[in-house]
């Protein structure tokens, strides 16, 4: 009998996600637990600030040089959108997975908007002046308030650069070794942005990895749907014998 056509099985790599995934939620959860967030912040401030609140490399360079960047590489991914740089991805896979960086981008600032909890910088701890004393209290602490501002959660700057981690599930599986070194740039980027908000006392470490596991599971789940509608549209062909088609083509 002749081999039917079949559709191709979807990559291993996808099917590594959602555990993948549940395994550094697992990890953030474990640190959120230690309560090690203000331990850290100790050991890098005092009753006097944080001495590294205002060097020229954590807020120059990578806050304020950080931003510009994120907002280059948007615009670079925008016109590549509309004029293909490189080959590989279809205009119409760019475009979806452009739109997952927007959202991503926008997921955390939306959260630190309904956050009430406060920055480090805020606390009473570490010298802030504020009517009141400033508190610190677990973001898991609902309905508790650390009297301070809020809106720190999680942490928007270092997000700006996890939000693209959307271009390694763009590039993955068309350019795998590009989407390698994509995704390491990405994560370097996010960590080194993170590490400068934190050593300014702006967030504590938690907010860092809470916005890398939130751009990553929503890029997880954009592949999964972007997969089950691709199955969907696909569920309806009927298979026919290679034999069968060339006929077909021959004859047209």
């Amino acid at each position: 009998m002749p081999p039917l056509v079949t559709l191709p099985a979807s990559p291993a790599v996808h099917r590594r996600d959602l555990p993948v995934l549940l395994a550094t939620l697992l990890a953030v959860l474990a640190w959120d637990a230690s309560g090690l967030d203000l331990a850290v912040m100790r050991l890098l401030g005092d009753a006097g600030g944080f001495p590294l609140r205002q060097a020229w490399w954590t807020r120059s360079l990578l806050h304020d040089g950080g931003r510009g960047l994120g907002w280059m590489l948007l615009a670079l991914l925008a016109f590549d959108a509309w004029r293909p740089l490189l080959a590989g991805p279809s205009r119409a896979e760019r475009c979806r997975w452009l739109a997952v960086t927007l959202a991503a981008a926008l997921l955390v600032p939306g959260l630190k908007r309904i956050s009430r909890t406060s920055c480090p910088w805020d606390l009473a701890e570490f010298g802030a002046q504020a009517a009141t004393p400033v508190l610190h209290v677990s973001h898991w602490a609902w309905g508790v308030f650390d009297g301070g501002a809020g809106h720190c959660f999680p942490s928007g700057h270092a997000a700006g650069a996890f939000c693209f981690l959307s271009g390694y599930f763009l590039l993955r599986a068309h350019r795998p070794r590009l989407a390698r070194v994509w995704l390491a740039g990405t994560l370097l980027a996010g960590v080194l942005f993170g590490l400068a908000q934190t050593l300014r006392g702006a967030h504590y470490p938690s907010h860092t990895l809470w916005s890398a596991w939130l751009c990553a599971a929503l890029c997880v789940a954009a592949q999964r749907s972007a997969t089950a509608s691709a199955a969907d549209s696909t569920s309806g062909a009927i298979a026919l014998p290679i034999s069968t088609i060339d006929a077909t083509r021959s004859g047209s």
